[in-house]
């Protein structure tokens, strides 16, 4: 039966006297009876929602905010956002691309699997490092399922007082089970944390406890994300928790290429890209943003049509240079774009250096790399003769093996 997930949780909510999932659900399928093309059916559940709902909702005497708040700071425990399909777009790897079609398609499939026997639970943990895309994949996930995104904030979440956090969590999820949508949990491994660890209080290991326990009872129309940083932090039992496992690491060099291609739209520079994937090396979706719309500030500034191939490799180096902890000095630029074979009237261009500058560092550059021969012997020539090095006269003349002996000899 097509729809019959929601039709359940419709159902669910009535025998619960929870007026708000009814409505919630009830909405959530004249959705998608619209996108069905069953217009009919959308207009009469319309007509019952109009007739019935601001009664049962006065009966229900619910004047909760639309979020659920912290007993003590009033705050609200998750930010709501809603996306229309495409509006957030992830770039990602083509082994990542295809985990997420794949979850997206199962997320699409719930009530066929369902009435198959199965059913697959909609939660999926990313884990990396910072600034490579996490949170924008959860934005995309919602958007291409057209469900809202309620983003957990964990500055209210979690509570000082005794017994709040995991009350807190407890509200939190029953509000996401009252409608479809996606909940995500960022920053999971300040709420996940494993339980062995002897520095953690007590509380802490309550709230895993209870974290796990309403992770198990979240229905399958409320899609579950969680992302962390420090997935070594996470306590063993959520990993079992999440069927799809997502490890984003730092972009390689052919998707450094997409990412500044989409970043950069129409101010794309019309060369040297390839030189700037280069300098990217060891950089994140996140760094390479903030490149590409530093530069583009840069040439609108400048009123160019788009953005000059030396101001984009000289922020690209000095991004590169401060990543590893150094000072992006001109000469500093300089020195990292000539040990990435730039040309070096480019170098120059992009260093703010000129090009005699450039050229004199280059060949001390050089100077310092050159080997130094080691003084002793060593072979040389075809006939694997010896040169002795020494400060004498006879500095660098070959010498047959023996030959020392036989003059030594003559002189006995």
């Amino acid at each position: 039966m097509q729809h019959f997930g929601d039709v359940l949780k419709i159902i669910e909510g009535g025998l619960k006297f929870n007026v708000q999932t009814v409505v919630n659900y009830a909405q959530a399928l004249k959705a998608r009876l619209e996108k069905d093309g069953e217009l009919q059916q959308a207009r009469l559940l319309q007509t019952k929602l109009d007739g019935i709902s601001p009664t049962l909702m006065a009966y229900s005497g619910s004047t909760a905010p639309e979020l659920p708040v912290d007993q003590e700071s009033q705050l609200e425990l998750a930010d709501i956002e809603k996306l229309a399909p495409g509006e957030a777009h992830a770039i990602l790897d083509t082994h990542i691309r295809s985990d997420v079609d794949r979850f997206l398609t199962y997320a699409r499939a719930t009530d066929q699997l369902v009435e198959a026997g199965v059913g697959v639970a909609p939660r999926m943990l990313i884990f990396g490092p910072p600034g490579v895309g996490k949170t924008q994949l959860a934005r995309h996930l919602a958007a291409e399922l057209g469900l809202p995104l309620m983003t957990a904030r964990c500055d209210s979440l979690i509570s000082s007082y005794l017994g709040s956090t995991a009350k807190n969590i407890r509200k939190l999820f029953d509000h996401a089970s009252e409608r479809p949508c996606v909940l995500f949990l960022d920053e999971f491994d300040a709420l996940a944390k494993a339980r062995d660890d002897a520095q953690e209080l007590g509380e802490l290991k309550r709230v895993v406890v209870g974290l796990l326990q309403n992770i198990d009872a979240l229905p399958p129309s409320c899609v579950l994300i969680a992302a962390t940083n420090h997935q070594q932090l996470l306590d063993a039992a959520v990993w079992r928790r999440f069927s799809f496992r997502i490890n984003m690491d730092l972009p390689r060099p052919e998707l450094r290429d997409a990412l500044l291609r989409s970043y950069l739209k129409s101010f794309l520079p019309s060369e040297h890209l390839d030189r700037a994937v280069l300098l990217s090396e060891g950089l994140s979706g996140a760094a390479l943003r903030e490149v590409a719309e530093d530069c583009i500030r840069g040439a609108v500034i400048a009123g160019e049509q788009t953005v000059p191939a030396h101001l984009l490799l000289h922020r690209m180096a000095q991004t590169s240079i401060i990543a590893r902890g150094m000072s992006p000095t001109e000469s500093a630029i300089a020195r990292f774009l000539l040990d990435n074979k730039t040309p070096q009237r480019l170098a120059a261009a992009a260093s703010n250096m000129s090009r005699r500058q450039v050229i004199k560092l280059s060949a001390d550059m050089k100077v310092k790399v050159k080997p130094v021969a080691k003084e002793g012997i060593r072979k040389t020539g075809k006939s694997g003769g010896l040169v002795a090095v020494d400060k004498g006269t006879d500095s660098g003349k070959v010498q047959k093996p023996g030959a020392g002996r036989k003059s030594s000899a003559k002189r006995a």
